[in-house]
């Protein structure tokens, strides 16, 4: 029986060992310190983003209260209003009350809607959250399964194909692959719907604002797939542009990986070529590909604006949306700090994935 040759993922190793030198480019040390201090630096970036965004709403011509009042609306109606929301103070006592309010959590009333923000963005996050995780989820599998294809049969019809896929992926923008589908799906060929999250007339009630992995949990499959049907193709055309990344990418990182010694040992001792891709390069491409890839999932939540808005889903990048044609100056700056959250919590994510698939990170 032959031995199985050692594969160690140590960059540089003189024995030949190494994971390749595209990891040593894109790896970062993330251990207990690092994690520590990117932690502390949350706030003040969380501050900073508080800053240029009250400043620039502010600085932007335009008196939100116009937008609620009646044509015919007197003076002191208008500066009744202005009270009533602060904005007949100076810029900075503006920002000095609206910073003491987000502190314990009341991030203002929303003009437009005449609701609390906090409660408003609550209410609808889920959706956009359960929208990315789709998406994220189907760009993975087609663009690591493309990857494979196009590195094992390299210089072949199958990686020409997966090439054409990459380039055609990038060329066209996410929103406009939504507009695509609309006009095939919804109109050309009516098999699935192209608004909305679920279909109103079920009528059914839900506990949580996450409805599909609520409907999963309960075993509601018959509304699981209705759920599945509205989000399948908003969440395809925000996926379509990242799978091309993580095709390109990935595909890159297992040509290089096969060419480590480790494979080359492998493949000596007469391991078949699809093991040795499967078994020694696919781990080790996998980490440059996570910390290139997971750049553009930044990329992927904020194009949920706009397909969220062509789609009519109902999650926080369609509310944006309204929010800034109604001059919604409470609601965009919640908005705004709820998208920065959620960055830094996936960049602090993808750090941690790449010190969990690279040990050696965590020294680095």
């Amino acid at each position: 029986m032959r031995d199985r040759p050692n594969r160690v993922t140590l960059a540089g190793d003189p024995h030949g060992r190494a994971a390749g030198n595209a990891v040593v480019r894109v790896g970062a040390g993330m251990g207990r310190g690092a994690i520590l201090r990117r932690l502390l630096l949350v706030p003040p970036t969380l501050f900073g983003v508080a800053v240029v965004v009250f400043v620039l709403l502010r600085v932007v011509p335009g008196n939100p209260v116009a937008m609620m009042i009646p044509p015919g609306a007197s003076q002191v109606d208008v500066d009744r209003l202005m009270a009533q929301y602060g904005l007949d103070l100076p810029i900075f006592d503006q920002f000095l009350v609206w910073l003491q309010q987000v502190a314990v959590g009341d991030f203002g009333t929303s003009i437009s809607r005449r609701q609390d923000v906090m409660t408003l963005i609550l209410a609808r996050l889920p959706a956009t959250l359960e929208l990315v995780l789709i998406a994220i989820l189907i760009a993975i599998v087609l663009g690591a399964g493309l990857a494979l294809v196009g590195a094992y049969f390299r210089r072949r019809l199958p990686e020409w194909l997966v090439d054409g896929f990459v380039a055609l992926s990038l060329a066209i923008p996410d929103f406009l692959w939504g507009l695509l589908f609309i006009l095939l799906f919804g109109v050309v060929w009516p098999v699935l719907p192209i608004s909305g999250r679920i279909d109103p007339r079920l009528g059914a009630e839900f506990h949580t604002g996450f409805y599909l992995i609520e409907a999963l949990v309960t075993g509601q499959w018959a509304l699981a797939g209705n759920l599945i049907r509205h989000a399948i193709l908003p969440a395809v055309a925000l996926a379509l542009p990242l799978a091309a990344i993580v095709t390109r990418v990935f595909k890159t990182s297992l040509g290089e990986a096969e060419l480590q010694d480790y494979a080359l040992v492998a493949r000596a001792r007469g391991y078949s070529r699809g093991r040795v891709l499967f078994r020694e390069a696919m781990p080790n491409a996998a980490i440059s590909t996570v910390t290139l890839a997971g750049v553009q999932v930044t990329f992927l939540i904020g194009g949920t604006v706009l397909v969220e808005r062509i789609f009519s889903y109902e999650g926080i990048g369609n509310m944006a949306i309204d929010a800034m044609i109604n001059r919604d100056l409470p609601l965009i700056q919640g908005l705004v700090l709820t998208f920065a959250v959620i960055f830094i919590l996936l960049n602090l994510l993808i750090d941690l994935l790449n010190t969990w698939l690279d040990p050696r990170l965590q020294h680095g």
